[in-house]
This record gives C-alpha cells, sequence and structure tokens, in this order.
C-alpha cells in the first residue's frame, strides 16, 4: 500500500506571510523558518513510508526502545511541526488589529474583550517554550489560549486550531534577537483575521 503524504511546502506557501517584510517580520525570518516546515514535511512523509513496512509482531514491540515506539512517538512531533506551521503561516500576512467576524465574538465570549485575549495570549507565548496556540473547542463551542512546549504539546481531543504564534527563536531572532514581546508585537500587527475566520468556519 502507498501512504497518503502531505504536501511539502514551497516559497509560494509562505508568500501571504511575506506581506509582513517591513511591517515587523522579514522575509528573511520566513525564508528561513521555510526550511524548517519544509523538514517537517519530509519527515512525516518519511516515517508515514516507513510505518508501511512496519513489522507489527507484538515479540518486536516494547515501551522503552522499539522501532514502533520510534516511529509513533516521532510522528506525532513531526506531524505537528507541519500543521501548526501550516497554521502559522497560513494566518500572516493581513492588517492585525482587532479580530472581526465568529471569532471577534468567540474572543468577547471567553475573555471578556479583544484586549483581554490578546494579553493572555502574549503572556502564554512569553511563557510557552515553542508555541501558543488559540483552539476551538466544538464540544464548548469556545476557544481558549493553550500553552505549548513543542510541537506535540499540548493538544486537546475536540480541538481544532485556528490560530498560531510560533515563539521558538528561530521565528524572531533575526528581527529581534531575544526580545520575544517585541515579537509577538509585530505578530498581533499581521494576523489575517479573515484566515482565521475561514479555519474557523471549517472548525465548526
Amino acid at each position: 500500500m502507498e501512504p497518503k503524504l502531505v504536501h511539502v511546502p514551497t516559497e509560494d506557501d509562505i508568500a501571504a506571510a511575506l506581506k509582513t517584510d517591513g511591517k515587523g517580520i522579514s522575509a528573511a525570518t520566513h525564508k528561513a523558518h521555510l526550511t524548517l516546515w519544509q523538514g517537517y514535511a519530509n519527515q512525516t512523509n518519511n516515517i508515514r513510508k516507513a510505518l508501511v513496512d512496519l513489522d507489527t509482531d507484538p515479540a518486536k514491540g516494547n515501551q522503552i526502545y522499539s522501532q514502533t515506539r520510534s516511529l509513533k512517538i516521532n510522528y506525532a512531533f513531526a506531524l505537528g511541526g507541519y500543521k501548526n506551521h501550516n497554521v502559522y503561516f497560513g494566518t500572516l500576512g493581513g492588517e492585525g488589529g482587532p479580530a472581526s467576524g465568529d471569532v471577534a465574538t468567540l474572543i468577547t465570549e471567553a475573555y471578556g474583550s479583544f484586549e483581554k485575549w490578546a494579553a493572555d495570549i502574549k503572556i502564554t507565548g512569553i511563557s510557552s517554550r515553542g508555541w501558543a496556540f488559540v483552539g476551538y473547542d466544538r464540544a464548548e463551542q469556545r476557544i481558549f489560549n493553550y500553552a505549548g512546549d513543542a510541537q506535540d504539546t499540548y493538544p486537546q481531543w475536540g480541538t481544532e486550531l485556528i490560530l498560531a504564534l510560533d515563539v521558538y527563536e528561530h521565528a524572531y531572532f533575526l528581527d529581534y534577537q531575544t526580545a520575544r514581546a517585541k515579537y509577538i508585537d509585530a505578530w498581533f500587527a499581521n494576523i489575517d483575521w479573515t484566515a482565521v475566520n475561514g479555519l474557523l468556519a471549517k472548525a465548526k
């Protein structure tokens, strides 16, 4: 059986994000960042290919180390990194500012105001080791700002990612060195709320 492979992104896939050049996040940063996104896509595909030929003899499994454990654990990391970056790049290149559309209503319902939501996701991003995620919980029909310390943490079942803030240093070091808070301010100024609302509509 041939595995289904994910799309390996190209510079065309960051065309919208490149609009942030001159608005706080440089084209050089995005182009360097693209190579990491491509790496997650390539490794997702490599693991999918390896899983096709996985030896499922129970005697070969082991919770300390086994081929199955290695592939399954690293698959979550690779695919998580791929999907996180899909949303990160896919929601950049807008005019920023206060949220609009249905997501604005959800922000107000969950946090009281856009300003309180923005303060919450900013401190979440500063307090996280890799990501801050805005997830839409289908069961509760609410959003929440999640912390993420790696590509595969901390997802919740039934929650769809609609906005992602990458706070690994590679996302901002060329532009801001270690000044993460200034980078987050630039990220706010470049959110594409139309794209966020599009992801929300698909999530419902």
